[in-house]
C-alpha cells in the first residue's frame, strides 16, 4: 500500500482507549463471568474492552494490518473539502478528485456574487476579482491535517479550501458600487499663509474595509449566498491633537528667529521666510505626519545667498552650433551637505536660543558627465515643429512662450525617462519671468498669468510626437485655434493639466529651441530609428456653430470671434524599413467657442 511509510514501533504513541465505537459493526457475545455485584456478565463491556486491546496491539505491532491502513495515503482518512473525501488518497489522486469536484461546481463557482455596498447593491464576476481555489494548496493543507492513528481509522475532518482573490481589483470593484457614498479622507498637515502656519485637521475617510470585505466575499462566494459590505469610517493615523503640537512646538517657533547657517567658508542667515518656504509637513498614505527641511526649496528661497559659499556642479551638456551638437563640458562643484544639513536644521528649529547650524562642504560631482553623455548616441535631428504667433516679442503672450523655450532649452531626456513639462518649468509665476496674457478659464478668455504656453506646449508636443516618443499625457483645448494642427495639440495649465512623454527609443533625447519674432520652433535631437512619421486625418463629425455670448464691458472682459464645434481622428502612422509598424489613434471633439461681445446683451 502506498503512503507514508508507518513510524517504527518505538516512536509510535501507546494509545489509550476507555471504549470506542465502531459505527457498522456487529459484534459477537463473548461469555463472561458474572459481574461481582453478582449480575448478568454485559456484552458491550467485554466487546468494548476486546476492541480497545486489539486497536492498541495493532497499532503497537508495525508492519500491515491497521496501523499500516492508518497511515495509507498522503492525506489522514476521514478528511473532506467541499464534501469530497480526499482521505487515504495520494497527493496526486486527491488533486484530481478536488479539480473533478470543482468542474461539478462550476457553474455556482462561476455564477455573480451578490454585493451590498452601503445602499448600492451590484454583482462581482469572480474571474474579475481573481476569486478561485488553489487547488494544489489546499490539497497540501489537508495533507497537513493533524491527526493520530486512531484518528485516522475512525475520525473525520473538515478542511476549508484556500481561496485565492487579487484583493486589490476586489477593493477597486467594491469602491466603484460604494460610488459617491463614499468619502475621500482629509489628510492632516501643516501650510503656510507667509510666515504664520496654518493647521488642517484630519477628517475619517467613508470606505470599504479591503481586508474585512475581502473575507467577507470570499466566504460569500463559497456559500453561494449574497454579501452586505458595510462603509466604515477610516481616520488618518495622526490626530487633531498632534496638529496643533506640531503647530505649537515646532512651527510657530520655527519662524520666530533667523537661523545662522556655519560653513568652512563662511555664514549665512536664513530667515523666517526661508524657513518657511522649506519647512514641510509630509503626510503619507496612512494620514501620518512628518516634519521636514526640504534643503532643495531652502537653497532656492535664499536665492544667491548660498551661491556665495558653493560652487554648483554642472551636468554636461549640448547646444546646437553649425547645425550640429556640440558639448558643454560638465564642471564639479561644492555644496553644503543636503542630507545631514535638513536633520540639524530641524532639530534646532523649535529653539528659542542656540539656533545656529553648522554644514560641511562636500564635492559635488555632476551627474551626467562628457562619457556618459557620449553613450547617448545624440548624433543627429530627428523631428521639427515650428507654430507662429502674432504681436511681435513685446506682447505679453510672446514672451511667455520666449520665456518657456528658454526654460526647456538644451533639457536631455535619458532613455525610459518620462519628461513633465509642469515639473520642468515648476509654477509659471511672476517671479519666474511670466506675465498675464490670454488663458481660456471655464469655457472664457481671462487674462491669466502665463498665458500663451500652451502655443509651446503644443509645438513641443508635435516634435515629440513626430520623433516617435510615446504620449504619456496631453489635453486638446476645448476650442479648435486654426494655428494648431487640429487633434494633435495641447493646452496646460498649473498644477491640474500637464504634458508629459517618455522616451521610449535606446538613445537620449535633446530639446532644442529657437524662435523669432513671429513663430517658435522645437527640435529633437537624437539618433533617428524611424523612416518616418506621419499624420492621417479622418473627416470632421458632429459640427456645432457657435452662439453669441455678451460679456460686461471691462479690463477682464476679451472679445472673441467664435468659431465651430467637431469630433476628429487622427492615426500616427510610424513606418520602419518600409513597413508600418504602428498606427495609433487620438480622437477629440471640440466645443464650438461662443463670438463674446464686450456689451450689453441688446435684446435683454
Amino acid at each position: 500500500m502506498s503512503g507514508e511509510k508507518m513510524p517504527a514501533a518505538d516512536d509510535r504513541p501507546t494509545v489509550k482507549v476507555a471504549a470506542v465505537s465502531w459505527p457498522g459493526v456487529e459484534l459477537e457475545p463473548v461469555a463472561t463471568p458474572p459481574a461481582a455485584d453478582g449480575g448478568k456478565p454485559t456484552r458491550s463491556r467485554r466487546a468494548r474492552l476486546l476492541l480497545a486491546g486489539g486497536l492498541t496491539a495493532a497499532l503497537l505491532a508495525g508492519g500491515i494490518g491497521l496501523g499500516a491502513y492508518a497511515y495509507a495515503g498522503d492525506v489522514p482518512r476521514g478528511t473532506e473539502v467541499l464534501g469530497t473525501e480526499l482521505g487515504g488518497r495520494s497527493r496526486a489522486d486527491a488533486a484530481r478528485a478536488l479539480r473533478a469536484e470543482l468542474e461539478r461546481r462550476a457553474d455556482a463557482l462561476n455564477a455573480p456574487v451578490g454585493v451590498t455596498v452601503g445602499e448600492k447593491k451590484a454583482e462581482l464576476k469572480p474571474a474579475d476579482v481573481g476569486l478561485a481555489i488553489d487547488v494544489d494548496a489546499t490539497v497540501a493543507a489537508a495533507a497537513a491535517a493533524d491527526a493520530h492513528a486512531v484518528s485516522r481509522l475512525v475520525g473525520s475532518r473538515t478542511v476549508e479550501p484556500v481561496v485565492t482573490v487579487d484583493a486589490e481589483r476586489l477593493g477597486a470593484a467594491l469602491r466603484k458600487v460604494m460610488g459617491s457614498q463614499g468619502r475621500e479622507m482629509t489628510m492632516p498637515t501643516v501650510i503656510w499663509t507667509g510666515t504664520t502656519p496654518k493647521p488642517v485637521y484630519p477628517k475619517p475617510a467613508l470606505t470599504v474595509d479591503t481586508a474585512g470585505a475581502t473575507e467577507a466575499v470570499t466566504a460569500a462566494w463559497l456559500a453561494a449566498r449574497p454579501v452586505t459590505v458595510p462603509l466604515v469610517e477610516k481616520w488618518p493615523a495622526t490626530s487633531r491633537e498632534e496638529v496643533d503640537r506640531l503647530v505649537t512646538e515646532l512651527a510657530r517657533p520655527a519662524v520666530a528667529a533667523p537661523v545662522t547657517l556655519t560653513t568652512e567658508g563662511g555664514s549665512v542667515t536664513i530667515p523666517p521666510a526661508a524657513i518657511a518656504r522649506a519647512l514641510r509637513f509630509s503626510t503619507d498614505d496612512d494620514g501620518k505626519v512628518t516634519p521636514r527641511v526640504d534643503v532643495k526649496r531652502l537653497r532656492t528661497a535664499l536665492g544667491g545667498k548660498l551661491g556665495k559659499l558653493e560652487v554648483e556642479p554642472r551636468d554636461a551638456g549640448l547646444t546646437i552650433t553649425g547645425g550640429k551638437p556640440k558639448v558643454v563640458p560638465s564642471r564639479a562643484g561644492r555644496q553644503v551637505d543636503a542630507a545631514a544639513l535638513g536633520p540639524a536644521l530641524l532639530a534646532v528649529l523649535p529653539k528659542s536660543t542656540d539656533r545656529t547650524v553648522t554644514a560641511a562642504l562636500k564635492p559635488a560631482t555632476p551627474e551626467l558627465t562628457e562619457a556618459k553623455l557620449a553613450e547617448l548616441g545624440i548624433k543627429e535631428r530627428v523631428s521639427t515643429f515650428t507654430t507662429r504667433f502674432t504681436g511681435g516679442l513685446s506682447s505679453p503672450r510672446s514672451q511667455n512662450i520666449v520665456q518657456a523655450a528658454k526654460d526647456v532649452d538644451g533639457t536631455i531626456v535619458k532613455p525610459g525617462e518620462t519628461f513633465s513639462l509642469n515639473a520642468h518649468t515648476g509654477e509659471r509665476g511672476y517671479d519666474q519671468g511670466y506675465q498675464d496674457a490670454p488663458t481660456i478659464v471655464n469655457g472664457k478668455l481671462v487674462p491669466g498669468v502665463g498665458g500663451g504656453v500652451s502655443q509651446f506646449t503644443t509645438t513641443l508636443f508635435n516634435a515629440s510626437y513626430y520623433a516617435g516618443m510615446e504620449d504619456v499625457e496631453h489635453k486638446p483645448h476645448s476650442f479648435y485655434f486654426s494655428r494648431y494642427p487640429a487633434v494633435i495639440e495641447s493646452t496646460i495649465y498649473w498644477p491640474q493639466l500637464d504634458f508629459k512623454f517618455r522616451n521610449n527609443s535606446p538613445h537620449g533625447v535633446l530639446i532644442d529651441t529657437s524662435y523669432t519674432g513671429s513663430s517658435i520652433t522645437v527640435s529633437i535631437w537624437s539618433t533617428k530609428i524611424y523612416d518616418s512619421v506621419k499624420t492621417e486625418y479622418g473627416p470632421r463629425r458632429n459640427v456645432t456653430q457657435p452662439k453669441t455670448v455678451y460679456l460686461k464691458p471691462g479690463p477682464d472682459c476679451i472679445a472673441a470671434a467664435g468659431g465651430v464645434g467637431f469630433a476628429q481622428d487622427a492615426f500616427r502612422v510610424i513606418k520602419k524599413d518600409g513597413k508600418v509598424i504602428k498606427r495609433e489613434k487620438f480622437s477629440w471633439r471640440y466645443d464650438a467657442e461662443p463670438r463674446f461681445i464686450c456689451a450689453p446683451d441688446p435684446g435683454a
